[in-house]
């Protein structure tokens, strides 16, 4: 059985494609009534808006199925600054890689997502890698 059961084929909102612009490393784009769409001036950021309004009922299913991943693991990494003070307490002993183990998990279901869509992903998420013009 489908984990994409029971989730929305509607269009993206503009808040989930903003989410997804995040998620795949990509700056804002800002608003658009001053008709300055930068995006469609570059390669990359243009295919994936192209794709974000082009998806079929099946693949938006499965772009919110990533979203509902990475939504809480996002969360997680934030939540996990609560620990940063504490290396044992009782029988407890803190990950002390929690937060690098979090963002770790957070960044593979990023790539998942920029796979998923045919985009390379944004600086974030080139390890480093400079583009030089």
């Amino acid at each position: 059985m489908s984990g994409t059961v029971g989730l929305s084929t509607d269009i993206l909102s503009e808040g989930e494609k903003m989410d997804i612009r995040r998620f795949c490393g990509y700056p804002a784009i800002g608003s658009r009534e001053g008709n300055q769409e930068s995006w469609r001036f570059f390669q990359v950021e243009g295919a994936l808006e192209w794709r974000m309004n082009c998806l079929s009922g099946a693949e938006l299913q499965q772009i919110r199925l990533y979203l509902a991943q990475l939504y809480p693991l996002e969360t997680a990494i934030t939540a996990s600054s609560d620990n940063l003070d504490t290396a044992r307490a009782a029988g407890w002993y803190h990950n002390g890689r929690e937060v690098q183990d979090r963002v770790m998990l957070f960044t593979l279901w990023r790539r998942r997502l920029c796979a998923f869509l045919g985009v390379t992903g944004g600086l974030e998420l080139q390890d480093g890698r400079a583009i030089v013009v």
